[in-house]
């Protein structure tokens, strides 16, 4: 064996293996953009290798422009599947550079833009993925929104209202409207959050959407279970997304996701394996489940 094959084979250490220290102060307007993000998140692009786990399959994902969504959706369509991902207007720029991904991989992709809070889109996307691909076999609800509060006082109904539905109203509706086009063997994936067992209190609302979100999951997973769907969530700790220096918290931005054990916020393309294994034939076992990539962080 060359001494190239001895490094090439040596374990990655976890704790270096990205992004270590502080991130630069900065703060975007939602929904937020990669392009403004300093350092620019790894979605994968130029690591993620496809093994045909998902061959022949469509598969929708909300959110699917940018942050986990993208990471998702590149890993998918390289794992050969044709992707359609949702995404809101104003991240048209992110949801083409997905889609060049997606081309480059060979597959076929679906744009949707639109806002989740609408009904009407959330049901259509569903409809919409189903005739363009002729099938549907998974679904990942991963579109969120999330804000800092500075208190519960201050928490405005308005406020309140986007949050729920945008995480909550969308999922359902989402999920309502793609069960029917599901067939044995397919899949439907939440991205809830540890923020579901571990709030923090100036994410109140956000941390409410993602415990229903759990709940949403293992309670449909008992439902669609005899019908041969498996549902399940992925829980991520803290991820180096647009949603963060989005939130509106320039102060604690700088040490985001250094409390975990590795000491390092986790990237998107961190997740991509979680979601090809609930998504594959692999996980044919698994439902009902609550998968964490929290750095270490117990949920």
């Amino acid at each position: 064996m060359t001494e190239a094959q001895k490094q090439t084979d040596q374990p990655k250490d976890p704790r270096s293996e990205y992004h270590i220290g502080p991130f630069p102060r900065q703060e975007q307007k939602q929904p937020g953009l990669t392009a403004a993000m300093d350092p620019t998140p790894d979605h994968g692009e130029l690591s993620y290798q496809g093994h045909g786990r998902l061959a022949g399959k469509a598969a929708l994902i909300t959110g699917g422009d940018s942050g986990i969504g993208k990471a998702a959706a590149i890993a998918f369509a390289r794992e050969g599947a044709d992707v359609a991902i949702s995404y809101l207007p104003a991240e048209e720029d992110d949801a083409q550079d997905t889609a060049e991904w997606i081309r480059k991989a060979g597959r076929e992709v679906l744009l949707l833009p639109g806002d989740g809070r609408d009904e009407d889109f959330s049901t259509r996307i569903a409809d919409q993925t189903a005739e363009q691909f002729g099938r549907l076999d998974v679904v990942v609800l991963n579109a969120g929104y999330q804000k800092n509060r500075e208190g519960l006082a201050n928490l405005a109904t308005e406020d309140f209202d986007r949050v729920f539905k945008t995480n909550l109203y969308s999922l359902l509706w989402t999920a309502r409207a793609a069960v029917p086009y599901l067939k044995p063997g397919a899949s439907i994936i939440t991205t809830a959050s540890i923020q579901a067992f571990d709030p923090s209190p100036e994410l109140i609302d956000y941390a409410m959407t993602k415990a229903a979100q759990v709940a949403f999951t293992k309670a449909l997973a008992q439902e669609l279970g005899p019908q041969g769907i498996r549902v399940n969530a992925v829980a991520p700790g803290p991820i180096w997304t647009p949603l963060i220096p989005a939130t509106e918290w320039p102060d604690k931005l700088p040490t985001f996701g250094q409390d975990t054990p590795l000491a390092r916020a986790g990237q998107p393309a961190e997740l991509a394996a979680a979601y090809v294994l609930l998504a594959s034939d692999e996980g044919s076992y698994i439902s009902g489940a609550v998968l964490p990539v929290t750095g270490g962080t117990g949920l």
